[in-house]
């Protein structure tokens, strides 16, 4: 498997190098045979060849097996003439990794205000009101005088249907019930082309237990009792910000894998920023990135069908786990190493692991 790595920007470089041990750990342990292209993007591609993303690295993205991204600086960027693309979004949209599939789980030792569960948010990932990916030329925000702007959001129901599919599948290997979350009382149309697409999916899956949301109402019950949902899953918006919820709940946005995936292509991405306040003082969690590879390599093994995948995936989440539930992690989650230490103690779990 060749994975093209990108440390991204701020605390990116540290979090990647951390993910980058792990994976170099679990190629060993598991025989899997992991090639890692490092390249760059972001500032330092800006600095170095005048844009964020090259003609050159979406080449090489598009031939590897794989995408780590590390945080990118995304408000920084504001002029694509000038170069300064948000290369998060570039990714997502040319390679049409139109699902971003958001885990959240409680960990023992973190310290949370809702009792234990385990969910996972799927949400749409190109198109709704994101304005820099839901047209083909332009931009979906438009300006109609100084005091006056519009967003459109562009929602398709070939768009809706593959993100329902993508959740009654991945709840079919969970605890098959999926719940749909929309806000149908006041955006009739676009939502109602959603909730009507995913019933239709919904038939072709009748093992699985179906209901639906508001999504105000769901970010309320959600905080009162997580534990009640599997699957989840909505429109590019509201997964973005219910997923950044369920994240924090679990302990830390820090323990928030991601991973963006397509038909062909899939990108690990931690949940977090860039963070630029606590770049180099070894201060942050590299956890999210370390979880978002393990889902990486678990998307190449169900798709090229090579349990080893499978397994080097489960054995960095036990690690994970492990390592929080001893204090073996950053403080965030209540540990007290930092970020290096904290990639020390993955590795050296996984390591006592297979010794086992």
């Amino acid at each position: 498997m060749k994975i093209v790595v990108l440390p991204g920007d701020g605390i990116g470089p540290e979090t990647t190098a951390v993910t980058v041990e792990v994976l170099q750990a679990v190629s060993r342990q598991f025989d899997l045979g992991l090639t890692l292209l490092h390249d760059v993007a972001g500032h330092d591609s800006l600095k170095k060849h005048g844009s964020t993303v090259t003609p050159a690295l979406f080449d090489k993205v598009k031939q590897s097996d794989g995408l780590m991204l590390g945080p990118m600086a995304t408000y920084d960027f504001k002029d694509e003439a000038k170069g300064e693309i948000n290369p998060s979004m570039f990714f997502r949209k040319h390679l049409d990794l139109f699902a971003n599939i958001r885990p959240a789980r409680t960990y023992p030792g973190v310290r949370t205000i809702t009792p234990e569960f385990d969910l996972i948010v799927v949400r749409e990932n190109t198109e709704g009101f994101y304005a820099d990916r839901n047209m083909a030329q332009g931009n979906g925000e438009i300006l109609v005088t100084p005091e006056v702007g519009i967003a459109l959001r562009r929602i398709t129901r070939s768009c809706c249907e593959r993100i329902a599919r993508s959740a009654f599948e991945l709840a079919m290997q969970r605890r098959k019930h999926v719940t749909l979350v929309h806000k149908h009382n006041v955006l009739k149309i676009t939502d109602g082309i959603f909730l009507d697409a995913c019933r239709a999916v919904a038939r072709e899956f009748p093992q699985v237990t179906v209901d639906d949301f508001i999504v105000d109402a769901m970010m309320a019950h959600v905080v009162r009792s997580p534990a009640r949902f599997d699957v989840i899953v909505t429109t590019n918006m509201f997964g973005d910000i219910l997923s950044d919820l369920t994240a924090e709940l679990s302990g830390s946005i820090g323990l928030g894998g991601s991973l963006n995936a397509g038909l062909d292509h899939a990108m690990g991405q931690a949940a977090h920023g860039s963070a630029p306040d606590i770049a180099g003082k070894d201060l942050a969690n590299p956890l999210s990135a370390v979880l978002s590879a393990a889902m990486l390599l678990r998307w190449h093994g169900q798709r090229k069908q090579l349990a080893a995948f499978g397994a080097a995936a489960g054995a960095i989440e036990s690690a994970v786990a492990k390592c929080v539930a001893e204090g073996n992690s950053t403080r965030d989650v209540g540990g007290n190493l930092g970020t290096q230490a904290t990639g020390q103690a993955l590795v050296k779990q996984l390591l006592q692991s297979s010794a086992n």
